[in-house]
C-alpha cells in the first residue's frame, strides 16, 4: 500500500527560517491527496461535507536563538501567541466544493475575497518551517517544485513542526500539501503555494547543502543545490564548481559528485559510509570568478555523523526481510510485498522519514475510489523509502500472508510488533534493499535516493572532473559590490 506523507526525525533543530504557521479553526477538512497522484491546483483544500472552514496563516521570519545569540527565541508557540514581530497574519477560507475548492486570500480583515490563490513567499537561503499554531499534530507535509521534484523534510519529535532537510532553490515555485489532526483528532488539511526569490542578476553562485546536521544512516546522500544553473555546455565552469565543493570524512573514503542537472549535485562514496564516520561538507567558491559574469559566494557548511550501518534486505520471492547492524543479523521478518500489478520497486532505497501514523488512500497512487483495489485506512509504524509513497509498515490485516505470499499494493507489510521494532531500529539514511520482486528498478534521483543503484563507473561519468585536466591556480578576488537578493513578495 502506498501514499505520500511527511517525515519525522529523532530530534528538533535550532535554526533561522522563514516559517509558514497554519492555525485551523472551524469545521473539519480532510487530508490532502498524496504525492504520486496528479497535483491539485495551488490552494486546493479538502472538505468533509461542511459549508465553510477558515485557516489562519502566519507568514514571516521565525527565529530560534542559538547559543550566545542576542535575538530572543521565536518559536511556533510564540507565533501562535502573536509574540513574534514581523509575522504577517492572513485569513483564508475553504469553500464547500470538495477537491476543487480554492483557498482565497482575505481582503484586509474582512471576509476572504474571490479569485486570489494564496501564495506564500519564502527565501531559498533559509530553511522552510511549517507548523501548527493551535494544539494538534502534523500528519502529512509534502513540498514539490514546479518541475515535480520533491523536497525532503522532517517532523520534530512532537509532530508540531516540519523543516526541510534538502535546500530550496532560488527563483522556484513550490506547492505545499499539509495534513494535520487537531486536539480532538479531527483531520484537517490544505494545499498552499509559494515561490522563492530569484537570484540577483549576475550575482554570486552559492550552494545549499543537505542533509542538515544530525546523525544519519550509512546510505545518506550529500546534496548541493546551486543558486543558479551551470550548464553542461560550460564544462570548465562545472569542473571549477565541483572542485570547490569539498566533502571530507573521518575516516577518509573514496567518493565523487554527480551532476543530476544544471543546479543539483549529489555526492556519495564508492560504497556506503563507514559506521560512525564524521562527514564535513564545505564550499570554496567564495570570491572565485566562475565566469565573466559570476563570482562565487559564501555557502553555509554542513557537518553530520553516521550511525551504525543498518541494512534491511527484502527477498520478495522468499517473503522475508533480513535486518543487519554492522554486518550482524538482528532479525528475520516475515513480510508481504507488492502483488501483480503493484510490484514493489527492486533495488536499493534509503530511508527518507518515519511516521507513527499515516492515512493511506488508493487514489493517491491512481487507484480510483469505488474499484475493488481502492483502500482508505490508517497505517502505523510507517517508514518511508520513496517520495511517491512506498513504505515499510504494519499490515495486521494481511498477517496470514506474511512469509507466504505477496498481497500489498507496493509497500512492504509486516506484523505490528515487527513494524514497531523496525521503526525503532532504523533512522533516516539507512539502507533498504529489495530483490526478486519483479518490480520496476528504483529510479536514481527523482523518487528518493536511488543513487546507490548507479554503477560506480557510471557515477564517475556524471562528474565534471572525469578526464578534466588539473586546474591552473585560481586567484580569489572579490566581485564588485552588489545588492543582496532579498525576499520578493508575490503579487
Amino acid at each position: 500500500m502506498q501514499t505520500g506523507r511527511a517525515e519525522q526525525p529523532r530530534r528538533s533543530r535550532a535554526h533561522r527560517a522563514w516559517a509558514v504557521v497554519a492555525a485551523v479553526t472551524g469545521v473539519a477538512l480532510l487530508v490532502a491527496a498524496a504525492p504520486g497522484s496528479v497535483p491539485q491546483r495551488a490552494g486546493t483544500a479538502y472538505l468533509g461535507g461542511h459549508a465553510d472552514a477558515f485557516v489562519t496563516l502566519l507568514v514571516g521570519r521565525s527565529l530560534e536563538a542559538g547559543p550566545g545569540a542576542n535575538t530572543p527565541a521565536c518559536t511556533v508557540e510564540a507565533s501562535r501567541d502573536g509574540k513574534c514581530a514581523g509575522l504577517h497574519r492572513q485569513r483564508v477560507r475553504a469553500t464547500a466544493r470538495g477537491a476543487g475548492a480554492v483557498l482565497q486570500a482575505a481582503a484586509g480583515s474582512g471576509a476572504p475575497g474571490p479569485g486570489h490563490t494564496v501564495l506564500l513567499p519564502t527565501d531559498a537561503a533559509g530553511p522552510l518551517d511549517i507548523g501548527l499554531a493551535e494544539p494538534g499534530q502534523l500528519t502529512d507535509v509534502t513540498v514539490r517544485d514546479a518541475h515535480g521534484r520533491y523536497v525532503g523534510g522532517a517532523l520534530d519529535r512532537h509532530g508540531r513542526r516540519w523543516t526541510n532537510t534538502e535546500p530550496l532553490r532560488a527563483g522556484e515555485r513550490y506547492t505545499v500539501r499539509v495534513g494535520a489532526q487537531d486536539a480532538a483528532g479531527t483531520s484537517v488539511g490544505a494545499t498552499l503555494a509559494f515561490r522563492t526569490a530569484p537570484p540577483a542578476q549576475g550575482g554570486r553562485l552559492t550552494a545549499e547543502f543537505g542533509p542538515r546536521p544530525g546523525t544519519y544512516g550509512a546510505g545518506q546522500i550529500v546534496t548541493a543545490a546551486l543558486s543558479r544553473p551551470v550548464p553542461a555546455s560550460d564544462p570548465e565552469a562545472r569542473a571549477l564548481v565541483e572542485r570547490a565543493l569539498q566533502v571530507t570524512s573521518e575516516p577518509a573514503v573514496e567518493g565523487a559528485w554527480h551532476w543530476v542537472d544544471g543546479s543539483t549535485l549529489h555526492y556519495r562514496p564508492r560504497t556506503y559510509w563507514p559506521a560512525h564516520a564524521v562527514v564535513h561538507v564545505r564550499s570554496g567558491l567564495d570570491g572565485v570568478e566562475v565566469d565573466e559574469h559570476t563570482y562565487g559566494g559564501r555557502s553555509e557548511p554542513v557537518d553530520f555523523t553516521v550511525g551504525d550501518r543498518v541494512e534491511a534486505l527484502t527477498d520478495a520471492a522468499a517473503h522475508e526481510m533480513t535486518v543487519r547492524r554492522n554486518g550482524q543479523v538482528l532479525r528475520r521478518i516475515p513480510v508481504t510485498t507488492g502483488k501483480a500489478g503493484f510490484r514493489t520497486r527492486t533495488g536499493i532505497k534509503v530511508v527518507l522519514g518515519q511516521e507513527y501514523k499515516v492515512r493511506m488512500r488508493g487514489d493517491s497512487v491512481g487507484i480510483q475510489k469505488g474499484t475493488s483495489e481502492f483502500y482508505d485506512m490508517p497505517v502505523f509504524y510507517a517508514t518511508r523509502v520513496t517520495w511517491s509513497g512506498e513504505y515499510v509498515h504494519a499490515a495486521p490485516w494481511s498477517v496470514a500472508s506474511h512469509g507466504e505470499e505477496n498481497v500489498s499494493h507496493g509497500c512492504t507489510g509486516m506484523s505490528t510488533a515487527n513494524a514497531a521494532w523496525f521503526f525503532d531500529t532504523v533512522r533516516i539514511g539507512d539502507i533498504v534493499r529489495v530483490v526478486n520482486s519483479g518490480g520496476e528498478p528504483m529510479a536514481p534521483f527523482d523518487n528518493g535516493f536511488g543513487d546507490w543503484n548507479v554503477d560506480w563507473r557510471d557515477w564517475l561519468a556524471g562528474s565534471a572532473l572525469a578526464g578534466a585536466p588539473e586546474p591552473a591556480p585560481v586567484t580569489v578576488s572579490q566581485p564588485p559590490a552588489r545588492t543582496a537578493s532579498r525576499l520578493q513578495p508575490l503579487t
